[in-house]
């Protein structure tokens, strides 16, 4: 297999029943968050709300969410796909369809989905398809996976300003999948806050320096 082969099948997801199977338990239940000490899987709090974000290398789309105001906890995990439990190297062979994303739980009365949608948009270049940076494959592409309409129509009201505002300064169309939010599965322990435990860890992840023009303003209560 040449380079520009190797190139394609990392950027093609897996063609219908062709995802490798996974496995029916989770392979990992995380414990505290290294950063804030909070039940990483709860229980959460009444009132915390979960949203899912993929945004390239989960390493780094963590760390831009758990310094947010209004934020609870972080996760990292994979979402978007067919095979159930994956782990990272099965998610790396582009074989299971799923993605590199983030949970963020936050708290409405602190924060809005709003706020963290326009964070999940200056975090990084959702104009890049299957990559992000030198990051390449199914896994690192741009995602936003959403639990109900409300979710998805203010996902797609701050797409459409971002996707505006990008346009001026020259760059492509938005990439970005709106879809709904199906299993989240937490990754490996080793992942979760991964540059808090390793400050000088790899971080590919980068945004393009385009504010995006909505309010970020609180939920009523």
């Amino acid at each position: 297999m040449n380079l520009l082969d190797l190139f394609a099948r990392r950027a093609s997801m897996p063609g219908s029943g062709r995802a490798l199977p996974g496995r029916a338990e989770p392979i990992t239940t995380p414990g505290a968050h290294f950063v804030n000490g909070r039940p990483i899987a709860g229980p959460y709090p009444d009132g915390i709300r979960t949203a899912v974000f993929g945004l390239g290398c989960f390493w780094g789309a963590e760390r831009a969410f758990w310094k947010a105001p209004g934020v609870y906890v972080t996760a990292v995990g994979y979402a978007g796909g067919e095979t159930p439990n994956p782990t990272y190297d099965e998610v790396c062979s582009g074989q299971t369809g799923q993605n590199e994303v983030v949970l963020v739980a936050y708290d409405p009365k602190v924060t809005s989905y709003e706020a963290l949608v326009k964070l999940f948009f200056e975090s990084h270049d959702p104009t890049q398809g299957m990559r992000q940076g030198n990051d390449v494959g199914t896994q690192y592409r741009s995602g936003i996976y959403v639990a109900d309409a409300d979710e998805r129509a203010t996902a797609v009201h701050v797409r459409d300003a971002y996707a505006a505002e990008l346009a001026k300064r020259g760059y492509g169309d938005i990439t970005t999948e709106i879809a709904d939010r199906g299993p989240f599965y937490f990754a490996e322990d080793y992942h979760q806050q991964y540059l808090a435990k390793n400050p000088g860890g790899y971080c590919g992840l980068g945004g393009t320096g385009v504010a995006c023009p909505v309010g970020v303003g609180v939920a009523a209560a």
